[in-house]
């Protein structure tokens, strides 16, 4: 094993660790540039290398690409990567109260930690986990995309019915275009636009960035405070310090990472939520979770990179790629001649264990790398004025929508769920379980119809879903996280009905006034049409293509039936009457939408200069002299270039040129 770990440590290696980790940071941190685009890009580099320095090359970036999800979570709330979600919940309300920089260096020490017990797993325990990795079939997916969308539950702090709603919506979502099951068109409406469905990653910018950038420009607050004494550094000692009181959380989350990353096919942003639910369901630490608790980043930061570790054990042991990035770095593999397989740690042992050494050496150099770029980033975007700061985020939504299929259709779509998005929030509708619900959706809907298919061949269908002891632990942990949230109410009920104790308010707000209740009554009607046009759609398919979001759809309905009975009876609203100005807001989603009409005619760079310049007008709050204004623009319009010619040059993305440049 010493020849190796001293293998790993060749100076061709440690450079490329080194600049893996840093190129990934980078690609990872900017919204819509996923891990798997990071390995991509960068594949064609390997090609002439040694196949144990390419694996830690592509190890790096995955890396790094992973950990860099988090600087746009926290700073923007907005993901890098899906597998950041998570972290949104309380990295940005940290940043918000100007604890950014802590929250960045926590990030970077989970990830760290995260991707040590991941590399490590890979190391000592791959053959075991990839076997059991092999004993999940159909319906064990299927059970384990219902677990996942149990932690609403847990998500859902202001309303639970609405959660339920908006996680039904999200599945809905997720059932445009043509069915992978039967290879059928839904609901589509008759638009080509639609065939290849909601991309997920363009409608995790739109949803979580777009209403962002509407408040940001409607309201004349900074957008992240500042201590008064200026940023604060890397605040090492107190990041130290949170992450030792929350080891227990910190070790079970990088053990669900890796775990989570051992199935095929499941991912960092399943594992980053079931750990951010098994953390807020064991912690009950002020803050409160989703209100800045800093154990909401370890456990979605030490989860997700743990995958890393975890996702290379099918795909090096079985040849099953167990994320999406894998599936590239196997590609890779393939070109340079190694076949991966249960004989490649005997037979390639020298490729192997080079590459796991390789990947603990990039993941302790996360830890430099991940803090300089955290405290880059954080310093430029708490100094940046606002109306500078829109337009670039403005621009870097765009084309990071762009990036993932090369399709202005993805970025109009991903316009139109951030205004989407925005409007639930207004109505109580959380973006999270909407999100999850769109991310789960799909794994939901192929494990169940192939279990139900399978079921039915065999004549016995609820054996297919509930005999199988695998399930069953699935589904006693999926009660577990759907009843836990409300065990302390009950708790406090049965003692009351014992000891006559007083009762405790359940709720202090106040009753809701006719009009607010009627606004109420509105969205919840909308949601419900919305599942009234999906059950008519469902008419016309095959039962194989319609069963799924038939179900969704009925369920969605009665929950809205619920919702409003709910409404009329305690009179109580759940909404966000944040105020602002309105014509800022619309001049946010214009200047948008007409930089996206105009960047086939105009070119990309050319067609955000002049979308920047509106979201100037509309996002600046303070007077600014003509020169302020000038270089201001000119600002603006250089860092529009360079991620145009970066993205066209080096990350070979085709940008529509357009008349202009």
């Amino acid at each position: 094993m010493l020849d190796f770990f001293f293998a790993a440590l060749t100076p061709l290696n440690l450079l490329l660790a080194l600049a893996g980790v840093a190129a990934g940071t980078i690609i990872g941190s900017g919204p819509g540039l996923t891990a798997t685009m990071a390995v991509a890009v960068l594949v064609p580099l390997t090609f002439g290398m040694p196949p144990e320095s390419a694996l830690i090359l592509l190890g790096a970036i995955y890396t790094g690409a992973i950990y860099g999800g988090a600087y746009a979570a926290i700073l923007l709330n907005t993901p890098g990567t899906p597998s950041a979600i998570g972290t949104t919940f309380d990295g940005y309300p940290m940043a918000k109260r100007g604890d950014g920089d802590l929250a960045v260096t926590i990030a970077c020490l989970s990830s760290l930690v995260g991707g040590i017990v991941g590399a490590g797993a890979l190391l000592l325990l791959a053959p075991p986990l990839a076997e059991a990795a092999l004993a999940f079939g159909p319906v064990e997916y299927f059970w384990l995309a219902i677990f996942g969308l149990s932690l609403i539950a847990a998500l859902s702090t202001r309303d639970f019915l609405k959660g339920l709603i908006g996680a039904a919506f999200g599945i809905l979502i997720a059932m445009v275009g043509i069915s992978e099951t039967s290879a059928e068109v839904r609901f589509t409406f008759g638009s080509n636009t639609l065939l290849g469905g909601i991309e997920t990653v363009s409608a995790l910018i739109g949803l979580y960035c777009v209403p962002v950038l509407i408040e940001l420009a409607a309201t004349s607050g900074r957008h992240l405070k500042e201590d008064a004494g200026g940023t604060r550094g890397f605040r090492l000692p107190e990041a130290f310090s949170t992450l030792m009181r929350h080891k227990l959380n910190v070790i079970r989350s990088s053990v669900i990472g890796t775990l989570v990353g051992a199935l095929p096919g499941a991912g960092g942003s399943i594992a980053g939520l079931v750990a951010y639910s098994e953390a807020r369901r064991t912690d009950r630490r002020a803050p409160a979770y989703g209100q800045g608790n800093p154990g909401g980043i370890v456990a979605t930061e030490s989860a997700n990179n743990a995958t890393v570790g975890g996702g290379f054990i099918p795909t090096l042991v079985l040849g099953i790629p167990g994320t999406p990035p894998d599936a590239v770095i196997l590609g890779a593999l393939l070109v340079q001649g190694v076949r991966t397989g249960p004989t490649l740690f005997a037979d390639g042992s020298s490729i192997v264990y080079t590459f796991i050494f390789g990947l603990f050496l990039a993941t302790l150099l996360m830890l430099p790398v991940g803090l300089l770029i955290g405290r880059f980033a954080y310093r430029s975007i708490v100094r940046a004025p606002k109306a500078g700061l829109v337009p670039v985020v403005a621009f870097m939504t765009i084309i990071g929508s762009f990036a993932i299929r090369n399709s202005l259709s993805d970025v109009g779509i991903m316009l139109a769920l951030g205004v989407v998005g925005w409007v639930a929030n207004r109505r109580g509708f959380s973006v999270s379980p909407i999100v999850l619900g769109l991310i789960l959706g799909r794994i939901a809907e192929e494990g169940f119809v192939q279990s139900w298919t399978i079921g039915d061949a065999m004549g016995n269908v609820w054996g297919q879903f509930f005999g199988r002891p695998l399930s069953l632990v699935i589904i006693a942990l999926t009660l577990l996280s759907f009843l836990y949230p409300f065990l302390p109410a009950l708790s406090r009920a049965l003692r009351r009905r014992g000891t006559a104790l007083p009762a405790a308010p359940s709720d202090k707000r106040e009753p809701a006034d006719p009009a607010a209740i009627l606004r109420d009554l509105a969205g919840i009607g909308v949601m419900a049409a919305i599942a009234g046009v999906a059950l008519w759609q469902c008419a016309g398919l095959n039962p194989e293509a319609a069963v799924f979001p038939r179900t969704i759809a009925s369920g969605m309905l009665v929950l809205c039936g619920l919702a409003a009975l709910e409404t009329l009876l305690t009179r109580r609203v759940v909404e966000d009457r944040s105020y602002g100005s309105t014509g800022r807001r619309a001049g946010v989603v214009l200047s948008m939408a007409a930089g996206i009409a105009l960047a086939p005619e105009l070119g990309f760079a050319t067609a955000g200069i002049a979308m920047a310049l509106g979201l100037m007008l509309s996002s600046e709050h303070n007077n600014r002299s003509l020169r302020g204004w000038g270089l201001l623009a000119l600002s603006v319009a250089a860092v529009i270039i360079v991620f145009t010619i970066g993205f066209r040059e080096a990350l070979s993305v085709p940008l529509p040129g357009g008349l202009i440049f």
